[in-house]
């Protein structure tokens, strides 16, 4: 390699610092995230069993079902995983008032307790239809989990079984919860007004 080139690997494990990207006010931190979801699992933990199936709604719930099913793990849950790949916003800010199944179930549920897992329960479009659909798979009962409620709409038609965090009426970012497909990543969640 010439004198002065950078290695390729370099490249990835020093990304470099993106200071000019708008930095969102942080509402809820990393360290307050991990131990509501462990409070969770420890509420969810009575009303499931180890023949139970999480699934997680794609893309925004992934943060918070791999962390939900580390912490069931430690209240005594093995419980089974699968996915459930539903899309209404389509990287935009807004939904588009239907959801489309871009990838489904993978696991039989026939006579299974499942749990349905998503970030955030907002309009309850996603978390509606996933339901639906995970009962019409033949699930015996379908309870649901959301990380953060959004406090709006009123008429929503269902609410979650589980919530973690009662969040404000803000746009919010990180811990899988995106920005036109941005921010997921973030390691708590903030505010972008």
């Amino acid at each position: 390699m010439r004198a002065g080139t950078k290695h390729p690997l370099q490249t990835l494990t020093n990304p470099p610092i993106m200071n000019d990207l708008p930095k969102p006010e942080v509402l809820i931190s990393e360290t307050e995230i991990a131990e509501r979801v462990q409070k969770l699992a420890e509420q969810i933990a009575p009303r499931i069993d180890d023949d139970t199936v999480v699934v997680c709604l794609l893309t925004g719930g992934l943060w918070f079902a791999a962390d939900l099913t580390r912490a069931l793990w430690k209240a005594g849950r093995d419980v089974r995983f699968d996915a459930l790949w539903l899309a209404s916003y389509h990287d935009e800010r807004k939904s588009s008032g239907r959801c489309e199944v871009r990838a489904d179930l993978q696991r039989p549920l026939v006579g299974r307790r499942a749990l349905v897992v998503d970030d955030v329960f907002d309009t309850g479009l996603s978390l509606s239809e996933a339901a639906r659909l995970v009962k019409d798979a033949g699930a015996s009962e379908v309870l649901t989990a959301v990380f953060a409620r959004k406090p709006w709409p009123k008429d929503r038609g269902m609410e979650p079984d589980f919530v973690a965090w009662e969040a404000p009426a803000r746009y919010l970012v990180g811990y899988g919860l995106d920005d036109e497909g941005k921010s997921r990543g973030l390691p708590y969640i903030g505010a972008m007004d």
